[in-house]
Parts: structure tokens; sequence; C-alpha cells
């Protein structure tokens, strides 16, 4: 999942804004209706593309356009992989082409897909073989969350809960900060403790990072019965990223909070818009970025201005324009 450094860029300050979602939550019901955020893009012309995908498409000297047409061959040949799309995207109660869109706009802006889902399972059994941790510079994150400073974090249970409080303390705390006499670097927790093999990494069918797969654990167990995920066994966590039948689940299930939370804190319905949950699913925080339109909505309400729809990205657009040949899949 690409984030390209914008994870945060719309979260309230540290721990408020758990505390500013859940308010949120409580005061949108139900003096207003939800609004339907309509099919397509709100753009006539795709946003800029970041550098840092165009270099790495340019480094494999390859295009977007030759990328989109790998995964959509993959899509389109492999029946298996459609069913099992489709089956979960049941699960989790949304359009299977949301699960495509995030797919598509991974193996479009970020790496080529595989040929064949074969090799993804290849992929997902060779980390077994691996021995590595998430630590950084010999602190393991297991001992690093125990700080004081992560003490607010440690009345929430879910996953999500717990490992979104966790990240936001690091950016409140530690990002760029001297902390007893140690300095942090100026990146995201996921790339300074999760991604053990090189900054920037995501694997796998839906090129998560470990940091989503652990959010997303105790959803997916509720919904799939997938064994839960934990920081402590790290081979557990890149099996399942890698694996197929193991990371569909994690995908909607990422899909699945953004949804919810455009629905229940900016009172938008973004389900028909899969170009929206890709972009979302691209740039994450759903909660912090639902609440910063649900904020920016109020003042313009009290502006007597008419409200702002969620926007799509470079990612969401091309997946909304695609979207007529997608629709084909199924």
């Amino acid at each position: 999942m690409v984030r390209d450094g914008s994870r945060t860029a719309a979260a309230a300050p540290g721990l408020l804004r758990l505390l500013l979602a859940a308010m949120l939550v409580l005061s949108a019901a139900p003096a207003f209706a939800t609004v339907l955020v309509p099919p397509g893009n709100r753009h006539a012309e795709q946003p800029a593309v970041p550098g840092g995908s165009r270099h790495r498409t340019e480094a494999m000297k390859t295009t977007y356009e030759a990328k989109y047409r790998k995964i959509y061959h993959l899509l389109r040949t492999d029946g298996d992989l459609r069913a099992k799309i489709r089956t979960t995207a049941a699960q989790y109660g949304i359009d299977p082409l949301h699960i495509v869109g995030a797919l598509v706009g991974e193996h479009t802006y970020n790496v080529d897909a595989y040929d064949r889902l074969q090799t993804y399972y290849v992929k997902a059994f060779s980390y077994l073989d691996s021995s590595f941790t998430f630590s950084y510079r010999g602190e393991n994150v297991d001992d690093f969350v125990r700080r004081p400073q992560f003490s607010a974090c440690s009345a929430m249970h879910d996953s999500y809960d717990l490992w979104t409080c966790r990240n936001d303390v690091w950016e409140a705390k530690f990002r760029s900060k001297v902390v007893g006499g140690q300095r942090f670097p100026n990146n995201r927790f996921s790339a300074v403790f999760f991604q053990p093999f090189y900054a920037g990494q995501t694997f796998g069918l839906g090129q998560l990072n470990p940091l989503t797969a652990l959010e997303m654990s105790d959803l997916v167990h509720r919904v799939s019965d997938l064994p839960q995920l934990s920081s402590s066994n790290p081979k557990q966590v890149y099996k399942t990223i890698m694996d197929p039948d193991l990371t569909l689940p994690y995908v909607a299930a990422t899909l699945k909070k953004a949804i919810d939370a455009y629905r229940t804190i900016a009172g938008f319905d973004i389900s028909q818009n899969p170009g929206i949950t890709a972009t979302l699913y691209n740039v994450g925080d759903p909660e912090a970025r639902a609440v910063a339109l649900k904020r920016e909505n109020d003042q313009r309400a009290k502006n007597g201005e008419e409200p702002r729809l969620p926007e799509e990205n470079y990612y969401g657009w091309l997946v909304n324009d695609k979207l007529p040949e997608l629709k084909t899949l199924f």
C-alpha cells in the first residue's frame, strides 16, 4: 500500500484524533441523511502522480498503461482469483470492484503484478525461511510500545484502535524528535519498525504493509475467522500479506473500514465509488480524513456553502476511469 508520506496529512493532533472521531460518530446521527457520493471522478483530468511512483516505473523500464494491462490480464484470465474476490467481498458486504480497484491501483502505481497467482503463494512461504524482527536499532516494537508515552493506548483492545493509537503516539511523541537522548527518524511508524528489509516495503497481491495488517487483525478474525496476527510473530504477518487466500480479507477489511468511517463520521456513502475507496486504500487513515472532511464541511455550512464531496487522487482517478472495463470482470 503506497502511502507517499501522506498517511497523517489529515490527522488531528495525537490521541485527540480518536476522541474526536468518537464524538463525531455520536453527533452525526441522525440529524442529516447520509449523502451518496455518485460514481465517477470529480476531477476532469487525472491529478498529478507523485514522483516516487514515476521513478519506480521508470526504473522498471515500463509504463503505467503496461502495468495496468498486466494486473488486468491476471484478473481476467484467473477465474479462481475472481471467485476469491467475489466471495471475500460478500463476506465484508462490499462490491468486489472495491477490491479490484485497490489491486489495480497498487499494481499500476507501485509494482508489477506477477504473471501467475501461484507466484504469490511461493513468495509467502519463502518468508518462513527468513529471520527478522519488527525493530529499530535493536529495540523490538513490542518493547518500544511499553514506553510510558504509549500508556493511553493500554485501554484499547481492538487491534485497529490499539495500533492506530500507537501510530498517533509515534507521530506526536517520537517522529523526528529526541527522546531520552535518542533521535528518531522523520518517517512513518510503519516504515521505521515494520519494514525490516527496506523502507517503503509493501508486499503481496494487496501490497499491504505489516502495520495495516496488524490494525485489521481483529476485524478479519471476526469476519473471516482467520488467526489473529501479532507483532511478536513477524513471519506470520509476512506470510499473511503475501498469501492471496489470507491477504484478500485484509484488503476487504481495509476498504470496509474506510466505507464505514466516511458514513458514520463524515456523512458520506462512498460505497458506489471505487475510485474513492481506492484513494483511501492508497493514502490510509480513513477515520482522520473523514474527521477533517466533516470539520471542513461544518465550516462550509456555516458560510452558506455547499459541502465538498470526497475526491479521488491520481490512483483512484485511474480506477474510476477504467471502471467500464473492470466491470466486465464480474
